[in-house]
């Protein structure tokens, strides 16, 4: 399932192209996706300009001129290509360079024109796991999977101050605390691996062991805040992590797996100086964790 870095990724990638677009035509490929598209879906968006694309969490948003957001997930499979057809220019930049898909799995097409050129932005979705809503800007925050969300690991708002207020007094397991939405919106299980084996913290530690009995965090506590954050920013720069399925607008991989100092990792050397332990894998909670037993307490 992409992440937030891989997401955002994609939302960087589309933005030439897309901000600013008029969509000329929508095709849609099929009636649903993993939920079937909003009634009318491409006579709403049709001879509409796109003014931004955003991205809330792990979910990318398509601001449309007259107050609508086409809300879209990618799901487990779901990938952006950009073609530029017509007066493509000759420098077309870093995400713009076409690559060969499936097209039976092409599902979405829009069909942009912006300044005298044409482009293509095309959904492919083999598993039809993602899915697009149109939602309007003005209610977004009412959007079901958007409603009590935490900050993102991204803005001033995630602190140590935060995370004491929301790990204060559990006994829930360090790892499955980080992984819900409500605490931290967009951070999901690779990168809290990752992050938690920065901060050389178990995850099976429970939250509250981070919190003084004053509800102060404790200095482990502002250093993991700040692993998250170095963690997603340095998938970011990479491109996000190319596991299965994650794929960059221009059909480059992600290349932050080749960064993993743990997930995934199961049975090689732990990489912290003079460890000597041996990364290992446990379940927690139906997911994967992969960790150092013997640096991470």
């Amino acid at each position: 399932m992409p992440e937030l870095p891989e997401v955002e990724t994609v939302r960087r990638g589309l933005a030439p192209t897309m901000e600013g677009a008029l969509v000329e035509k929508m095709e849609l490929g099929r009636p649903d996706l993993r939920f079937p598209f909003p009634d009318g879906f491409s006579a709403l968006v049709e001879g509409r300009r796109i003014i931004s694309l955003g991205r809330k969490a792990k979910y990318l948003l398509i601001e449309l001129e007259d107050g609508m957001t086409i809300v879209s997930h990618l799901g487990m499979s779901g990938s952006f290509r950009v073609e530029e057809t017509g007066e493509a220019s000759d420098t077309p930049g870093e995400f713009h360079h076409p690559r060969s898909k499936d097209g039976k799995h092409d599902h979405v097409i829009f069909h942009l024109r912006q300044a005298g050129r044409a482009a293509r932005v095309i959904y492919n979705d083999p598993r039809r796991f993602g899915f697009m809503h149109l939602v309007e800007r003005a209610n977004i925050d009412l959007y079901p999977a958007f409603a009590g969300l935490g900050p993102e690991p991204t803005g001033n708002a995630l602190s140590a101050d935060y995370l004491a207020s929301r790990f204060d007094g559990k006994s829930q397991p360090l790892k499955t605390t980080l992984l819900d939405q409500k605490v931290i919106a967009g951070l999901g299980n690779i990168y809290v691996c990752e992050a938690l084996w920065r901060a050389q913290l178990s995850p099976l530690r429970a939250a509250g062991t981070l919190v003084t009995k004053t509800g102060k965090p404790k200095a482990q506590l502002v250093e993991l805040t700040q692993k998250i954050r170095d963690v997603i920013a340095d998938a970011i720069a990479a491109g996000g992590s190319s596991l299965r399925d994650h794929i960059q607008t221009d059909g480059t991989l992600g290349y932050f797996q080749h960064s993993f100092s743990v997930y995934d990792r199961q049975g090689h050397a732990c990489s912290t100086p003079g460890c000597g332990g041996t990364v290992e894998r446990i379940v927690q909670a139906g997911r994967s964790t992969f960790y150092c037993a013997a640096c991470q307490k």
